[in-house]
């Protein structure tokens, strides 16, 4: 299939389904079909080779020979590991905040937060997840840090992967609470309060998870993309 004008390119690919992950619409185990996400985006099943490729770099895809491409399924250690991960790097982008921060920087955390409250507020799941994962992302790009950022962003999407299979469905990974006491606590430079709230915070997400919970089935391709 000869790629369209305009059609998805494997990075945009990529982007789309690190996002459907991200926000879960993507279920742990879904199996990706080439020629289902090729038709999906209009690009050639070779570029959704390439974007699966990436994706299988970053761990959120199992390539399994001659069966194809799934979203990953993290197992209980590795849920464990991705929260210590989070722990080492989020306690020193809270440092690297608390001693750089600007007022329009806290301004744009907080009118992020005013979002999350907004959503929880309208019962909208899918953008408390989104807006929730997103408040993390936006604290490494205001820290500065390239390779930190792009770091984070993959391991919110790998929490997001451990959330979906071991979080009972009534319950919400971050609230905007615990995200407002953070900010107050970077906005004022109170450094060792910040990583407190930073450690409890994620010790609470990771609390929510149930260890013993089976994976849930996977959900349709044209449902993620819909």
């Amino acid at each position: 299939m000869s790629e369209k004008p305009g059609s998805a390119t494997a990075s945009e690919i990529r982007d789309r389904v690190w996002q459907s992950i991200a926000e879960r619409r993507l279920r742990p185990g879904t199996r990706l079909k080439e020629e289902e996400l090729a038709e999906i985006f209009g690009s050639s099943r070779a570029r959704v080779r390439q974007a699966l490729s990436l994706l299988e770099h970053d761990r959120l895809v199992t390539i399994i020979p001659n069966r194809g491409g799934f979203v990953a399924e993290p197992t209980i250690a590795e849920a464990r590991d991705v929260f210590f991960a989070r722990r080492i790097i989020e306690g020193g982008l809270v440092e690297k905040l608390c001693a750089k921060v600007t007022a329009a920087e806290i301004a744009r955390l907080q009118e992020h937060i005013a979002l999350e409250r907004a959503a929880l507020a309208a019962g909208d799941l899918a953008s408390i997840v989104r807006l929730s994962g997103g408040f993390h992302i936006l604290l490494a790009e205001l820290a500065g840090s390239e390779y930190l950022h792009a770091v984070l962003r993959d391991l919110v999407s790998r929490t997001s992967l451990i959330s979906a299979m071991y979080q009972p469905r009534q319950t919400h990974d971050c609230g905007p609470d615990e995200h407002h006491e953070l900010v107050t606590f970077i906005a004022c430079g109170q450094t060792e309060q910040a990583l407190a709230s930073m450690v409890h915070h994620l010790a609470h997400v990771e609390s929510q998870l149930d260890l013993n919970e089976a994976p849930e089935i996977a959900r349709d391709l044209r449902d993620a993309f819909g």
